[in-house]
């Protein structure tokens, strides 16, 4: 791996401590939960640990040409999922930027009348945070509302694999109702079990005082046994492994700009929850060599995604990934499609590129949703074609379109001096969110999900 020069960095982070958060064994959809100061400080440590990785320049994984006292905005970007657990993750991306780039009493501006004001907070630095909404944009968050989905949760609760674990799980369960109060204590929903268990050890101390020993340990392991069925497929681009496929949009897009030298972006994160972590595990063939990632990862957890440049002559970028299970424990250099070594660039979007969901089109064919319903072009509510081009062209056909209605209403209006309409208005849902690209000495570009 003799590939020492870091041009860049995409990080997949998930959230750190929260309240107890229900979600529903089949559609997946989470309730309200909040961060707590321990998640806070977790997501808060993880950004000062990537700070002193990345951006110290005595590390040896230092990104080049970075600027680490004061932020650019243009070499950073922030993506945070606000679905499920949104206000927990969204916190959590907060605090992460905030050990990322630490208050700074340069952060200042001397004004007209040579006055001269730091920012609150002794130089406090606000970094933008694009907000991912599932609306709009099902990147980050693309399990729910996706009836194949569903049916695939359905398919593993149904197998006899599923079934078998159950059937073990039992004697635990019957031990374990006394200390979950009334909840479902059952496989279909061990997950909520887990998360409560989880969350009253961590927040009540007389319970924490109660609860017998293993049983936190046999909670999560069951918990991660079927977590780990529903968000993972045996093909790469199989219906379980949805979270990180279109996960994965934003990730190589990221990855290639990165690698061109014309666009100023070196940092790229990713705030989420934990379920494209086992999802990208087994899409990318992780689990092959690293069993025990075939797991919930805990609060703070990080993918390190690395974009390394081989010496001359060899050109080509090259990616070392990292993983980090928690805020206890250092990264580890983790192997994907069975390399043991860096994998270049090139290879890694050629083996994924069929299995990447890159717009709302291809999510809603993925998750079998028919034109019915989803409305006008088969698309979900709020959604692009999928396709810039396509995108143009529609955008000005309905421009053209309103001219000559304008047109042809304002003559008839002067000849009959009305017009009656009947029936109910049409109307297109607004365009989800873009990104502008700003390439160096270049126009931008509008890069639409």
């Amino acid at each position: 791996m003799s590939h020492p020069e870091v041009l860049g960095v995409v990080v997949v982070a998930r959230n750190g401590d929260r309240t107890e958060c229900y979600q529903d064994p089949i559609t997946q959809k989470s309730e309200y939960t909040q961060s707590t100061p321990l998640g806070e400080a977790q997501a808060h440590q993880l950004g000062a640990y990537l700070r002193n990785l990345y951006l110290n320049p005595s590390s040896s994984s230092h990104i080049r040409g970075i600027h680490s006292d004061l932020v650019n905005l243009k070499e950073v970007h922030v993506r945070v999922k606000v679905g499920g657990e949104g206000a927990a993750v969204f916190d959590s991306a907060t605090a992460l930027l905030q050990g990322l780039f630490p208050p700074n009493p340069a952060n200042r501006i001397t004004l007209a009348n040579e006055t001269t004001i730091v920012a609150p907070l002794n130089g406090y630095q606000y970094i933008p945070v694009e907000t991912v909404e599932p609306n709009n944009d099902r990147s980050l968050e693309p399990w729910t509302d996706c009836p194949a989905f569903q049916k695939h949760v359905q398919d593993v609760q149904n197998s006899a694999e599923f079934k078998e674990m159950s059937k073990n799980a039992q004697p635990f369960f019957g031990a374990l109702r006394d200390f979950v109060f009334g909840r479902e204590a059952s496989m279909e929903n061990v997950y909520n079990i887990w998360d409560f268990v989880n969350s009253e050890l961590i927040h009540n101390k007389t319970y924490a005082h109660r609860l017998p020993p293993t049983f936190i340990e046999q909670a999560r392991g069951y918990a991660n046994l079927r977590e780990d069925a529903i968000y993972s497929d045996k093909a790469m681009d199989g219906i379980g492994n949805i979270a990180s496929r279109a996960a994965l949009s934003s990730i190589l897009k990221a990855l290639q700009r990165i690698a061109f030298n014309g666009d100023p972006l070196q940092f790229m994160v990713i705030e989420t929850t934990y379920q494209p972590f086992i999802s990208f595990f087994h899409q990318t063939g992780v689990v092959d060599s690293h069993p025990e990632l075939k797991a919930i990862p805990d609060f703070g957890s990080a993918l390190a995604i690395e974009l390394r440049r081989a010496p001359p002559p060899d050109a080509r970028d090259f990616l070392r990934f990292k993983f980090r299970n928690g805020t206890h424990e250092d990264f580890r250099t983790i192997h994907v499609f069975k390399h043991h070594e860096d994998i270049p660039l090139t290879e890694f979007i050629y083996r994924l590129e069929n299995s990447v969901i890159d717009s709302n089109r291809e999510w809603a064919q993925a998750c079998s949703i028919s034109s019915d319903s989803t409305g006008w072009l088969g698309l979900p509510e709020r959604a692009t074609t999928g396709s810039k081009l396509a995108d143009a062209s529609l955008g000005v056909f309905l421009a053209l379109f309103a001219i000559l209605a304008m047109f042809f209403v304002g003559k008839a209006i002067r000849r009959r001096r009305s017009v009656r309409l009947s029936g109910p208005e049409d109307r297109l849902s607004a365009p989800p969110s873009e990104i502008v690209v700003q390439y160096r000495d270049q126009k931008s570009h509008v890069v639409p999900f």
